[in-house]
């Protein structure tokens, strides 16, 4: 019996991911049952261009879901992390890091011409900063310090690579990050140091696990 369900579920699998690719191809309306369910650990760093830090990302779970459209969305929790970096070369600044998800990642996952499955996502973040040091002194930045608005992120597979249901794969993108705000009176200080474009992202998409 055990057996017999392994193979159904596979059977399952399979055939949806046969859909997906006829339905992809014929423009035919997509099924909110057809999704494809899979789960992937995910692991990366960014790097903040203006400080020239560098911020690990996860560990963390991606659960995302595809239909028969190629339409992709997924949710992940990040945990807080941390940045250090140099004020004016010599003051060592370290603080806390949280990345708080606004709606769901959305996108695509879709066949290129030369045959390879690509992930296009989009999410959005507040960036909100605490334990805000420089050297020992404490900068009380409250509570409630973060980004005026979301920080948009695009993340996709690089060019010539390919991202795999199973295997997972590789995403990178750049991003800029806004203003901040309610940061006491330390809100000029933040502002004049990290908001600013060429931020960039990498995550590492892997360990796809079928979730139905």
């Amino acid at each position: 019996m055990a057996q017999y369900t392994v193979l159904s579920r596979f059977a399952k699998v399979f055939a949806i991911i046969g859909a997906t690719a006829a339905l992809m191809l014929s423009g035919v309306a997509a099924h909110a049952d057809d999704n494809i369910r899979y789960n992937y650990d995910v692991n990366g760093t960014t790097h903040i261009a203006s400080t020239g830090s560098n911020i690990t990302i996860g560990p963390a779970t991606m659960y995302t879901a595809v239909n028969p459209l190629g339409e992709f969305t997924g949710t992940m929790a990040l945990p807080g992390t941390r940045t250090e970096f140099k004020l004016l070369g010599f003051i060592p600044v370290t603080a806390d890091v949280n990345f708080e998800p606004v709606g769901p990642t959305t996108g695509t996952l879709a066949r290129t011409p030369d045959r390879r499955q690509e992930l296009k996502s989009t999410t959005q973040y507040y960036v909100r900063l605490s334990n805000i040091k420089a050297g020992i002194l404490p900068l009380f930045a409250g509570s409630n310090c973060r980004t005026s608005s979301p920080v948009t992120i695009n993340a996709n597979t690089p060019a010539g690579e390919t991202f795999h249901f199973i295997d997972g794969g590789r995403v990178v993108g750049d991003y800029s990050i806004g203003n901040f705000q309610n940061c006491g009176l330390n809100t000029w200080l933040i502002n004049s140091i990290i908001p600013g474009g060429g931020n960039t992202i990498e995550l590492n998409l892997t360990n796809g696990v079928w979730a139905g």
